[in-house]
């Protein structure tokens, strides 16, 4: 069965959707100890004919957000879920206002790269975002220096300067 031919719907979790958020996050092996829907974080989940089969979260802080749990069940791989989630992370953050999205992948940065993330510093991470539950985690844990982070800069219209009255 084509993608055309099944119905996809990519829609923003409610406070109840977690234990399903969960349920994917470690269906794929993910981490979900931070995971968490509430003020600050937004998660968007794709259903395929009814049933939800990926997820993808974003912490939100000031100018800057964290993409993380990005995760599509295996079976449903290679259908253009994970590009669809992600885009609507992209647009949800760009739409906010946010100038940079950050995320933690050690294995994933060709993915990444698609999207036009390069790799960035650990301290920028801390720096921008140190109130986001997954950067918490990571500084609590210690594992936060062992990961790789990626940025991306977001489009951000230049103002246009007012334009002279037609005489």
């Amino acid at each position: 069965m084509t993608l055309t031919d099944q119905h996809i719907k990519i829609r923003q979790a409610l406070p109840t959707d977690l234990p399903v958020v969960v349920d994917l996050l470690e269906r794929t092996g993910l981490h979900t100890s931070s995971v968490t829907l509430d003020e600050g974080c937004t998660y968007w989940i794709a259903d395929l004919d009814g049933r939800p089969a990926g997820c993808i979260g974003l912490e939100q802080g000031q100018g800057a957000s964290l993409i993380r749990s990005t995760a599509v069940l295996p079976a449903m791989r290679s259908r253009g879920l994970g590009r669809a989630l992600v885009l609507s992370a992209l647009t949800h953050a760009s739409l906010r206002g946010d100038r940079i999205v950050y995320l933690f992948s050690s294995e994933a940065g060709d993915y990444w790269k698609r999207y036009g993330f390069v790799p960035a510093k650990v301290g920028e991470i801390e720096a921008a975002l140190p109130h986001a539950p997954q950067v918490v985690s990571g500084l609590t844990r210690g594992w936060i220096q062992q990961e790789q982070v990626w940025k991306h800069t977001l489009f951000q219209p230049q103002a246009q300067p007012p334009r002279e009255p037609a005489t």
